[in-house]
């Protein structure tokens, strides 16, 4: 996760574009989570492929910083398994041979930056990735509901309502993908719980948005595949 803010530095905003830098250097992270913050960026860091994912897990991110040579899996294997609603991907590394940085790029990276590299260019090359990128929907309306995605924030005709963190997870990923199925195993990996236990919190989470939670008119089951949220309208704004 990113450091608590220096009152001697540029105070992160919401709405800055959020990075994640992936290395198992930590003095690099360090430096990088110092100079992306500078340039106008929100950044958590993570020292490998596990907590990494774990910070997918709980935050949307505008790109992603990404080491190849690391300890464990390696930036390709990560890579690998993000699937295609990953965010842009710049791939670091000191392999610097054509055949190194023709593999980053058969991988499906967005863009390669060679170590040792200016900071200033990877803050501009994240810029232009970031500006680059199809904007994904900030927030999904359903009947009198509306979830914001960044701040996994529900309301009902404006009036917050109370989630669990898991209700405020499920609801993330169900949103990002509004109409979309979401198969169980990818809510069941995300949550590290069995297929009895998502069953439950998606109970939970449907009496608090339908009128009838038997017969679910926005978070719906599709029968022996996963869940999807219907929505009314999505807004980038």
């Amino acid at each position: 996760m990113s450091r608590a803010a220096d009152p001697g530095e540029p105070q992160e905003v919401d709405e800055a574009p959020h990075i994640l830098v992936v290395d198992d250097d930590q003095r690099l992270r360090q430096l990088l989570e110092r100079f992306l913050r500078s340039q106008g960026f929100r950044v958590t860091t993570a020292d490998g492929a596990g907590a990494a994912r774990g910070a997918l897990g709980a935050f949307v991110f505008d790109a992603l910083v990404l080491d190849v040579m690391m300890p464990g899996e390696d930036g390709y294997g990560l890579l690998s398994s993000l699937g295609e609603d990953r965010p842009p991907v710049m791939m670091l590394t000191a392999l610097g041979a054509p055949e190194d940085r023709i593999r980053g790029l058969e991988s499906g990276v967005d863009d390669y930056l060679g170590k040792p590299f200016e900071p200033r260019e990877l803050a501009l090359r994240l810029g232009n990735l970031i500006r680059r990128a199809p904007k994904p929907a900030k927030t999904v309306s359903f009947g009198a509901f509306m979830f914001d995605i960044r701040r996994e924030e529900l309301t009902e005709n404006g009036t917050p309502v109370r989630l669990t963190d898991r209700e405020r997870r499920l609801m993330r990923l169900l949103a990002a993908r509004p109409g979309a199925t979401v198969a169980r195993h990818e809510l069941v990996a995300d949550e590290d719980l069995g297929d009895r236990a998502i069953d439950v919190q998606i109970n939970r989470l449907r009496r608090k948005l339908e009128a009838d939670p038997a017969q679910p008119q926005y978070l719906q089951t599709i029968r022996g595949v996963g869940y999807r949220l219907l929505a009314d309208t999505e807004s980038a704004a």
